[in-house]
């Protein structure tokens, strides 16, 4: 069962929010990001359910250790 993350680390920009929902829904993270930024011209406020997945996801984290 898939389980939905935030990704921080390699890859992940602000909240590491729209890398997590690219590797649930299996799409190139850029596509996620430009719905992103086009949702936040329309009238609908995009940035409050990114703020809230980004206090509720839990999160999953990439960085290589070496």
């Amino acid at each position: 069962m898939k389980k939905l993350f935030r990704i921080k680390g390699e890859g992940s920009m602000l909240g590491g929010v729209c890398a997590g929902l690219a590797e649930y829904f299996d799409i190139d993270v850029t596509i996620i990001r430009l719905l992103f930024v086009i949702a936040l011209v329309t009238p609908v406020p995009a940035f409050i359910p990114y703020l809230v997945m980004w206090i509720i996801m839990p999160v999953k984290n990439t960085a290589v250790h070496s």
